[in-house]
């Protein structure tokens, strides 16, 4: 039976995450955690023996850096790679920018945990009048899509990443792996979650409980006609990565009040 291998990366730690704030289509550059968690991970692959034949991106700068840092680690640069706006991350709307723990006070918990983790629930609508607004919609790489400006997503759910991810899906990356490339996805927690569940089909009640840390190589293995031979496995430290994993889960709870 012939093996493909895939493996999906979440970029490393950007200056939004280390604020746990909604970062989505804003650009950010790694922070230098999210630097060494690169770094690391491509010391990691690099060990285990991974030699990558392509790699698909997002056109966010701190999906686009981590391939780079990666490649640099294991000396494979040279690899042909590929970004598209269909691997960006979800698109947050009005959300964009806020802070998950001070949301989780005012809205609560659970409300935090839908708009971050459901499958259908779509967040409120980026409008013009948001401060992150012209940024994102008068960045020059929106200009380079395959659909018009005005086609482009002012909020989505993760099912709506999903729909805009499969085509790229289908006629880029899964031909690359048919043909016996080894392929690694350098880009965000709810495109390579929408990824996962597509491939693993995890039903939508339980994908609200896939969790994905940053720089955190997750491998796939599949048949020759894509579907998994085994469950997605997290290459790396467990015990540090089940930390790593907790942490991010605990961005969309009301942070607790340090004892003076």
């Amino acid at each position: 039976m012939t093996k493909c291998k895939l493996v999906l990366l979440r970029h490393g730690e950007g200056a939004w995450n280390k604020e746990n704030r909604f970062c989505s289509w804003v650009d950010q550059k790694l922070s230098s955690d999210g630097i060494k968690e690169a770094r690391n991970c491509g010391k990691h692959l690099k060990a285990l023996g991974f030699q990558f034949d392509y790699v698909f991106t997002s056109i966010l700068s701190r999906s686009i850096q981590t391939a780079w840092l990666v490649l640099e680690e294991m000396g494979q640069e040279w690899v042909p790679t590929q970004s598209s706006w269909r691997l960006n991350e979800r698109h947050y709307g009005a959300l964009i920018g806020l802070n998950r723990a001070e949301m989780a006070l005012n809205h609560g918990e659970e409300q935090v945990k839908i708009w971050r983790r459901s499958y259908d629930v779509t967040p409120p609508p980026i409008t013009e009048s948001h401060p992150y607004y012209k940024e994102i919609y008068n960045d020059r790489r929106y200009k380079c899509c395959d659909v018009s400006q005005d086609k482009l997503p002012k909020a989505e759910s993760l099912k709506e990443v999903l729909e805009r991810l499969l085509p790229y899906w289908n006629e880029k990356i899964a031909p690359e792996l048919k043909s016996g490339k080894m392929v690694l996805v350098s880009a965000h927690g709810n495109s390579t979650r929408a990824l996962l569940k597509h491939l693993e089909g995890i039903s939508d009640e339980d994908i609200v409980n896939v969790t994905l840390p940053t720089g955190v190589p997750v491998l796939l293995e599949l048949d020759e006609n894509l579907r998994p031979l085994s469950r997605h496995q997290f290459l790396g430290d467990q015990e540090a990565i089940q930390a790593a994993i907790r942490k991010v889960e605990d961005q969309g709870k009301v942070k607790p009040v340090e004892k003076k």
